[in-house]
Formats: structure tokens, C-alpha cells, sequence
């Protein structure tokens, strides 16, 4: 009977095998459908963005880039993200080792708030934050009484707040799973032979877990320099003092600006082409190790 059994297992595999294998004509359709479909989503819009910025020649790009509100919004998108980005990072890593390492109440209440801007628009979001800092909103008013010289919205504070709050999850998301799968025993172990719970962190931990937390931090850059929506409800859209480079490239479109409106998006284009070419890096180093 195992004879048999077996003899009808080593038929099948090769039945089976040919029986997901599909025919030559219907690969070569589905390989043409995909390029296709990157091309004209993809490949398409970007080699229009760069062929519109650079229309004129490089003078015309490098002086749309160099214009006084091109330069404030690129500085202020640069602000945002250094302050947020290292903000999320370190939240991201006290989150992800409590929820990991630790049995508390209210920990899935913890797990559910970490993905709540993945699911709460950016609009709402920023007007999430005009309704608490807003002069009609529950602590606007407290802080003109009590510090009128601190101005959250239409300010650069609430941009950052809703840029760190649209980005909370992406650290923090890559750490979880990380630390999840490779269980407390290297720090238990470490701490057993003498070592005090910063130095487990810093040269058990970190080390552990220094890619996927790399990997984070750039979708989170990503996310915080491209971020419009949010941004958009509490900047005000001031020229030179509020205006993001996603945002300055709306009002330069809107003022039929197209040159420079292209010229200054070829910023955003460039960082997500260096996100997707570190996401490769990232992803081919990662499984280079678990090899």
C-alpha cells in the first residue's frame, strides 16, 4: 500500500507540475499586459514630469528652483522631516518594544491607535488638529491666553504635528513583526550575564533590528516630504512661510506657472525614486542574511 501510494504521489508531482505551467502564448500575454500597464502608469508620468521641467532648458529649471518661495518651501519641507521623521523613529521603536516585550491592558487599544492614520483621511486629519488648536478649538483659545506668541496653526508647529501624525505608523509597523519574530531570548540572555537594560537595547536590540528600522524611517520620509492633504488644511497656504513643496507646486500650477510648477516636482519624483532604489537595497541586503 505505501508502495502504492507512493508511486501515485511520484506520478502526480510531474502531472501537477505540468498542470500549473501555462502555455508559452499566455506568459508572453501577461508578461506585454504588465509592461504595458507600467509604462503607461508609471514610466509615462515620469518621464513627463522631467521632460516638462526641463522644457526650456536647465537655466529656466535651476532658476524656478532657486526663486525665493522654491527655496522656503524646500526648506520647510526639510524642517518638517527632520523633526517628525526622528519624533516617529523614536516613538516607533518605545512602541513596538512595548507591545512586543511587554503584557499590559489596553495593548490591542495601543496596536489599533498606531494604524489609525492609515485609516483616518489626511483632510480629516488636519482638521482633526484646526478643531483642537484652531482659535474656535478646545486648547486655541487657552494658548492665546497663556502663550500668544506660539501659533500652531497656519504655522510651522502644526504642520509638523499633522506630518507626525500622518506618518505614525510606518516605524513602527516595520518593528513589530522584527522584534515578534526573533522573541526576547538574545536580550533575556543578555541580561542574564550582568547587562543593564540600556546596554541590551543598544547592543543586542538596535543591531537586530537596524534594517528594519532603516527601512521605516524611509517610507516615513517619504510619506512626510510628499505629505498635501493634511498639509494643506492647516498651512494656510502662505506664500514663503507655510507652503510645503507639494503645496508650492499646486499654487504654481494654479497660476499657470507649468515650467517651474514641473521643475520644482522633480524634487518629490527624485525622493521617491531614491525611496523605491534604498526599499531595493534594503529588501536585497535583508534576504542576502537570511540566506
Amino acid at each position: 500500500m505505501a508502495g502504492h501510494a507512493g508511486s501515485l504521489g511520484t506520478r502526480g508531482a510531474p502531472e501537477h507540475a505540468r498542470a500549473l505551467r501555462e502555455s508559452p502564448w499566455v506568459r508572453r500575454v501577461l508578461i506585454t499586459v504588465a509592461l504595458l500597464f507600467l509604462a503607461v502608469f508609471l514610466l509615462v508620468p515620469l518621464a513627463t514630469v522631467f521632460a516638462a521641467a526641463f522644457r526650456d532648458g536647465v537655466g529656466p529649471y535651476l532658476k524656478a528652483l532657486a526663486e525665493p518661495d522654491s527655496r522656503s518651501a524646500i526648506k520647510l519641507t526639510l524642517l518638517v522631516a527632520v523633526i517628525a521623521v526622528p519624533a516617529n523613529i523614536v516613538f516607533g521603536i518605545a512602541a513596538a518594544w512595548a507591545i512586543t516585550r511587554f503584557h499590559f491592558r489596553g495593548k490591542r487599544l495601543l496596536v489599533t491607535l498606531i494604524d489609525l492614520p492609515f485609516a483616518v483621511s489626511p483632510v480629516i486629519a488636519g482638521m482633526i488638529f484646526v478643531l483642537l488648536f484652531g482659535a474656535h478649538g478646545f486648547i486655541g483659545p487657552w494658548l492665546s491666553e497663556n502663550a500668544p506668541t506660539l501659533k500652531v496653526i497656519f504655522a510651522t508647529p502644526g504642520i509638523i504635528l499633522v506630518t507626525a501624525f500622518v506618518t505614525v505608523p510606518f516605524v513602527a509597523r516595520e518593528l513589530i513583526p522584527a522584534l515578534e519574530s526573533r522573541g526576547p531570548a538574545q536580550e533575556l540572555a543578555a541580561l542574564t550575564l550582568g547587562a543593564t537594560p540600556w546596554q541590551t537595547f543598544v547592543r543586542v536590540t538596535l543591531p537586530n533590528i537596524a534594517w528594519p528600522l532603516l527601512y521605516g524611517a524611509i517610507l516615513c520620509t517619504a510619506r512626510a516630504v510628499g505629505e498635501f492633504g493634511a498639509v494643506s488644511v492647516v498651512s494656510g497656504h502662505i506664500r514663503g512661510e507655510t507652503n510645503t513643496v507639494p503645496l508650492h507646486v499646486e499654487i504654481l500650477y494654479n497660476d499657470f506657472q507649468y515650467q517651474a510648477a514641473f521643475a520644482v516636482s522633480t524634487i518629490l519624483v527624485g525622493i521617491a525614486l531614491a525611496t523605491l532604489a534604498l526599499r531595493a537595497v534594503i529588501a536585497w541586503h535583508v534576504s542576502r542574511r537570511r540566506v
